[in-house]
Parts: structure tokens; sequence; C-alpha cells
């Protein structure tokens, strides 16, 4: 038996195959849940990113707020401390919501539950915000149009998705250029390259239309010179034909 093999058990199969080392193995869950690896991984960008994501938030309808799937470092935290009503989070692994758990004061404060970000147990239209922080390039290419289907069902019309990500292929960038580096991110990250050269804005507008709902890009933020963006994505219900 390869050694992935044994993640298997309800999480999909590429996250063990690619992501066991990073998420599922208790001796990793711990090592990378620390403020100088994070910050190393996202070469100094993860508090910017952070803080730009939670000031954007204010912005946003919180009446019920989705965190979907965990993510190491002090997001989780700081989101509870900025809501007034409890912050529903979810994700495939348990060990991860264990994680999250283990951050929140109150366990009032945070509503876990343990679901596939590409087929949620929520009913239509259920949450005001939901936040993606770095979790799409980590995700094939079907993976991503479902997880991105399943936000925009859950969100209301009126709603506010808020996206922390890679931004567009990043030609340009000293990063992308030195070959090197580029090899090795790609490897450690395989579904990356696909998401580079994804359009988030006709992505979710797909997917947003199939729930009969559209989406438009409202906000964006570069960081590192546009290798990270910040972006928020507004929800709207179509209107039903009126009947002659």
């Amino acid at each position: 038996m390869k050694l992935y093999q044994r993640f298997l058990d309800g999480i999909p199969y590429y996250l063990a195959r690619h992501y066991w080392w990073a998420y599922l193995w208790p001796r990793s869950v711990w090592f990378f849940d620390h403020q100088p690896i994070i910050n190393a991984i996202l070469f100094g960008q993860y508090r910017k990113l952070m803080h730009t994501t939670l000031t954007r938030l204010q912005q946003a309808p919180l009446e019920r707020v989705l965190q979907l799937t965990c993510v190491y470092g002090l997001l989780t935290p700081n989101l509870i401390r900025q809501l007034s009503t409890p912050l529903h989070i979810t994700d495939v692994a348990t060990i991860q919501l264990e994680l999250a758990r283990s951050k929140s004061n109150d366990s009032s404060e945070l509503l876990p539950t343990r679901m596939n970000a590409e087929s949620l147990g929520y009913r239509d239209s259920t949450f005001s915000t939901t936040v993606l922080f770095f979790l799409l390039h980590e995700m094939p290419t079907e993976a991503r149009r479902n997880t991105l289907s399943e936000a925009m069902r859950t969100l209301m019309p009126g709603g506010t998705l808020l996206i922390a990500e890679y931004g567009p292929l990043p030609t340009g960038h000293w990063l992308y250029r030195f070959v090197p580096f580029r090899w090795l991110l790609t490897t450690l990250e395989p579904f990356l390259n696909s998401f580079w050269h994804d359009s988030l804005p006709t992505l979710l507008g797909e997917m947003a239309a199939l729930h009969s709902k559209t989406v438009h890009q409202s906000w964006d933020s570069t960081v590192f010179s546009g290798f990270y963006h910040v972006s928020e994505f507004k929800v709207a219900a179509i209107p039903q034909n009126v009947a002659r």
C-alpha cells in the first residue's frame, strides 16, 4: 500500500494523493500551523493577504458567513472575532476541523461540519458571505468547477464571495520567470498551472447561471506585484420572466 492510500477514507483522491503530507498527516498539521512557516510559504505575504481579506469582509453582509475549508494560521480566529454570529466552517478532513476548533475560545463561536466542498449539504441560498482562502489552486479543474458551483448555489442573492488566491498567469513576475522555482512550485502544486489559466469571473459566471444567478467582480486587490489577488464577487438572482 502506498502511503497516501492510508488517508483515503472519506478524502478525495486528489487531496490524499498530492497533499497528504501537507494537510492530513498529524505531524505536518502541527508543523505547518506556525506563522513563520505559513509566511515563508507565501513569500512573506500572509499577513497582508489575511488583513486585506478581513478588511474587505467589513464591507460584506455578515448575517451568515461560511469559511469554505480550513486554513492554517490566524485567519479563522480573526474571522470569528469579526462576526457577531457563529462562523460556519466546513472541511473534508477531520484533522483540519479539529485544528479549527482548537482556535475558538467558545464552542458556540464556530459551527464546524465535515463536508466535501464539491458537494455541500447546505440548502440553496444559505449564506450571505463565503470566504475561500487559497483553496482553488489546490484542486483539479473539475473539482474547482464543482466547488465554485456549490459556492454559487449556497450564496443568497445579494451575497458576497471573497477569494484570496494566486493571480492570473504571472509571466512578468520574477518568481515565475525563474525557471527552477517555477518547476518546484508547480511540482508541489500540481494543479496551479491549470488555475493560472482559468478566468475566475468567467468560470463563476458559468457556475452562477446553473443556479439561476448572476455574479460580477465588484472589487480586486493585488498583492506581491500581482502574484496574489484578493477578489470580491457579488451574487444576484436572475429575474424571472414576467408572464404575458
